[in-house]
Parts: structure tokens; sequence; C-alpha cells
């Protein structure tokens, strides 16, 4: 199983998109996949139809069943949303002792998923701090701009500061550009930046402007079901692929000497500390564009 976080301090940079489709995408592979939504604005819930009243607010503080506060999707795909009652869970749970590992521990049991993926709120404060201790991997949407950029920078430092101070093995495993528009000077500057800084091994291949990507949460759908024809459909189905391509170096059902071997394999290198925190960086594998497998999201 593979637990991410899809986080970056700055807002607007595509986040609950990009958890939304990757979500999507994985399932129409045959993944079944569980998505958390953490931000108490609750915009996964504008992006899909509801079918359970109770959301993570109720199964943290509440203790509600899990399964009551589910919404199957599609196949192999749930959700369970976040409101506004999110933030007073906040309020409660900061006196809890290990407070930082609540989520962990509430979802301990949960071992019927290949993806646990977490919609990160923009901002740092408990409800991102659970999700990172919950989560091995970090995906980091990024917009092609000045301020994105420099979010960016700001979060990789965040997160390699959360590793020390709490003992973590959080790996950076994908940063993923947004919003490019090829015909933007800045855009492709920005683009040609994070590549320059992180290497084309950690940085994915671009999510292109698309107005269909901004019109899908309308129709309850994600942008395979809305517009398959689409450059963001195309865009987001080919980092799904290289997402699934990368499984042997992360998923934790896989040995951790096979994963060790994987790495090894994969960048070259004669040493890999996996228990150790440590930034992570991954290699983008092109794919052909083929047809996306049948969901009903």
């Amino acid at each position: 199983m593979r637990t991410i976080s899809i986080i970056n301090q700055k807002g607007g940079v595509g986040k609950t998109t990009t958890t939304v489709n990757v979500a999507a995408g994985l399932s129409r592979n045959g993944k079944k996949v569980l998505l958390l939504d953490l931000d108490p604005q609750g915009s996964v819930a504008s992006c899909i139809k509801q079918e359970t009243s109770k959301n993570l607010y109720h199964f943290l503080v509440e203790h509600a069943d899990l399964r009551e506060c589910i919404n199957h999707i599609g196949m192999n795909l749930d959700v369970i949303n976040a409101d506004a009652s999110l933030a007073k869970a906040e309020q409660i749970l900061v006196g809890e002792p290990n407070r930082e590992s609540i989520l962990a521990r509430a979802f301990e049991d949960v071992t019927d998923y290949d993806y646990i993926l977490l919609d990160c709120p923009p901002s740092l404060r408990l409800l991102t701090q659970n999700a990172l201790f919950f989560s091995k991997e970090a995906f980091i949407p990024v917009s092609t701009d000045v301020l994105g950029y420099d979010g960016l920078i700001k979060m990789v430092q965040i997160i390699t500061e959360f590793n020390q101070v709490f003992n973590h093995n959080l790996k950076v495993s994908k940063i993923i550009p947004t919003m490019f528009d090829s015909r933007n000077r800045i855009c492709k500057e920005m683009l040609n930046r994070i590549y320059a800084e992180f290497s084309s091994s950690l940085a994915t291949a671009p999510i292109r402007v698309n107005t269909k990507l901004k019109e899908a949460p309308r129709a309850k759908a994600s942008i395979f079901t809305y517009d398959p024809k689409s450059s963001g459909a195309e865009d987001y189905w080919n980092l799904v692929k290289g997402i699934i391509a990368d499984e042997k170096m992360y998923d934790s059902r896989i040995p951790k000497e096979e994963r060790k071997s994987a790495l090894r394999k994969h960048f070259g290198v004669r040493k890999i500390q996996i228990e150790e925190p440590q930034q992570a960086v991954e290699v983008l594998v092109t794919h052909k564009f083929s047809k996306y497998g049948w969901t009903t999201f």
C-alpha cells in the first residue's frame, strides 16, 4: 500500500484537481483507492456526488464507523469528505497525546487499499502534520509561475525539517508542475527552473492549462469522464501511469530488500537507506497515451 500526501503550503496550485484525477486514474487502472479530504474547505466534496452525510470529522472525533463515512464514487474508488467541522476537530484533538499521529493510528487497520491519497489544506496546522506523519510519500503540485516556484522551495524545506523533528521518513517522490502554458514565457522559464533545481528525475511532465479541468467539478466528474479527449485527461493519465510504474520502489507490501534493489537499479546507487529520513527522487516514465479504463467517475 502507498500512502501519499498531495501537499503545497501555497494555495491555488491544483492540489485538489491533482488528487481527484490521480485517484480516478488509479482506480481506472484497477487500483483500489481511498481519498481523504483534510481541508475544512471541503473542495473534494465539490468534485463528487456525495452518498453519506458523515465525513472525516465524524470518524476522527465521534469515532463513527468508517463504512458510514465512505462515499463509493466509482469502481475501486472511495472518498471520505471534509467540511468546516474539520476545523473544529483540530481544536478538539490538539490536546491529545501524540497528536501528530492521530490520523495514522485511526487508519492503522485500514489495509485493503492499494493507495490512500490525502488532499492536504494549504497550511501547516495539526491536520497537515497528521497527514505528513501518516504518509510515506509526498507529491507536490506546483504552478509554473514565480510564486509557485517559491512555494515549492519552501515546501521541500518544510518536509525536510518535519522529517528531522519527528524522525520520520516522508519522501518527496513527485513534483508535479501544473497550469503550464507553453505560450507563456514565465511558465517556460519556471518549468526549466524546476527541472534545473530538481531535475527531470523528480519533476514530472507538466499538466497543461486546460479549461476542461476547471469545468469537470461542476459536472461532478473526473477529467476522464468529463472530456477524455482533452489535454488534461492525457496529462493526468500519463502521470498516473508513471505513478504505477514506481510501485516496485515505494509499495510497502513489497519486501524492503526488493524495494532497495529496485531503487538501486533505478538510480544507479550502491546504498539505499529506506528507513532514514531522506528526500527521494523518481524518474518520469514516458508512456504512450492509451484508452482509459472503465469506471463510473
